[in-house]
């Protein structure tokens, strides 16, 4: 099956960051350590790191506009020193932007 991606939102409340993992806010330590745990936990569930086929879990990061890039830009900085290589971006077109079908 393939691995289960780690949805982040991320807001810029009063000036600070804040970063939750699913629904759970989350620190910066706590950031990395849970990702790392993630992705090793994937890795032996999938047979190894040198297992054929290994697949590993995306981070999809949520942020509004009003979010600063220093909150968003961390984010993915320390996932990305917690091993994970893809990082995208999940976003919402304003109401009444998207053309009806």
């Amino acid at each position: 099956t393939k691995p289960e991606n780690v949805l982040l939102a991320i807001t810029g409340e009063g000036g600070q960051c804040k970063v939750y993992w699913g629904m759970t806010p989350v620190t910066h330590q706590q950031l990395l350590d849970m990702g790392v745990k993630k992705l090793k936990d994937e890795i032996n569930r999938q047979g190894g790191p040198n297992a054929a086929g290994l697949e590993l879990p995306e981070v999809h990061i949520r942020g509004d506009i009003n979010t600063p890039y220093r909150c968003i830009g961390g984010t993915i900085y320390t996932m990305q020193m917690a091993g994970f290589v893809k990082v995208g971006f999940i976003s919402e077109p304003e109401p009444g932007t998207v053309p009806a079908e």
